[in-house]
């Protein structure tokens, strides 16, 4: 690709500006909101539904989310965009790692979540939009995706949207989050990615013959298709939960409780699949295959890796030229 990729940075604003505009939607509802709360109050109350079959592995999935495992895989994370001679993919992994936790951090602290009469039994907590456990498996499963080479980059979305889902819907079965708590903190990971997209943009601007690798299709469209799915159902459960709102939760039958803790893990795990995709569509684009060195004069192994003119019509073959001859005729 030579010059500027406007078309693709103006997509990464729209798709920044997006999950921006979705996670103020989800703050000023399930925050601000009675009806929201209640719809977060019943779902998060559905999670004694089995809760004791499921109690192990979301001790072992949450326990694995600490300062130094997110230290770990930062460093981890760097050390392959390096290893890949990727100084700017390697500065915008640990950007959009950083960034988003920074700003969950910042977000629990400033938002005031307003007692409207419900859930009175965790008032005392105080707010705890976004989740930070969310946060931070999002920001390094996409943070890897980004860094991994082409070929891996399809099994890495999958397993990180998984991973990313898998430590959401933890939260809620512990009962440490609601489900609009972990939506909320995926939304913050893709803003930031569209953004450390945009920043590896910026700082590759300057060179001029790339190599891209193919594109994800596939696995963009499966993770997108499923997504839909999940959210399709999640939206589903929060009609028949809304149904039952202005019931007391006491009263509520077990199925009642189990479909709205159903409905937010389907919309946690929708959320983060999408996220994903919209990261996986876009960085073979964001991310080039090879990059020309500062003092490459552009005849690299990639530096006509997107000529429009086919390598065999650009060969010119000399043929000798054939001189004509003079016949001579004895007696002329």
């Amino acid at each position: 690709m030579r010059g500027w990729p406007l078309g693709l940075a103006a997509w990464l604003l729209v798709v920044a500006v997006a999950q921006v505009a979705g996670f103020v939607a989800v703050w000023r509802f399930f925050v601000h909101s009675e009806h929201g709360q209640l719809l977060d109050y019943v779902a998060i109350t559905g999670n004694s539904i089995g809760k004791a079959h499921v109690a192990g592995l979301v001790h072992d999935t949450l326990s694995t989310i600490s300062v130094v495992s997110v230290a770990a895989a930062t460093i981890a994370i760097g050390f392959i965009a390096l290893a890949r001679r990727r100084v700017a993919l390697g500065v915008g992994a640990v950007l959009l790692i950083g960034g988003s936790n920074a700003t969950t951090q910042v977000f629990k602290t400033l938002i005031y979540r307003p007692h409207l009469g419900v859930d009175v039994d965790r008032v005392a907590a105080g707010n705890s939009l976004p989740s930070g456990h969310t946060t931070v498996a999002a920001s390094v499963a996409v943070a890897l995706v980004l860094v991994v080479p082409a070929r891996t980059r399809g099994p890495v979305a999958l397993g990180g949207a998984i991973a990313s889902a898998l430590v959401g819907v933890a939260t809620l079965s512990a009962g440490w989050h609601r489900p609009s708590d972990a939506v909320a903190a995926l939304l913050v990971v893709g803003a930031w990615a569209a953004a450390a997209s945009l920043f590896i943009l910026v700082a590759q601007r300057r060179h001029g013959g790339v190599a891209y690798g193919a594109a994800n299709r596939y696995t963009t469209v499966l993770l997108a298709l499923v997504s839909t799915v999940l959210l399709l159902g999640a939206l589903l459960a929060l009609r028949l939960t809304d149904d039952v709102i202005t019931q007391a939760v006491d009263d509520l039958s077990r199925r009642r409780l189990f479909v709205a803790y159903a409905g937010g893990a389907l919309g946690i795990a929708g959320t983060a699949g999408l996220v994903v995709a919209a990261v996986l569509a876009t960085a073979h684009r964001v991310v080039p295959r090879w990059v020309p060195d500062p003092g490459d004069d552009g005849d690299g192994p990639g530096a006509h890796a997107e000529s429009p003119v086919p390598l065999a019509e650009q060969v010119t073959v000399r043929l000798p030229r054939e001189e004509p001859t003079t016949q001579v005729i004895a007696g002329g």
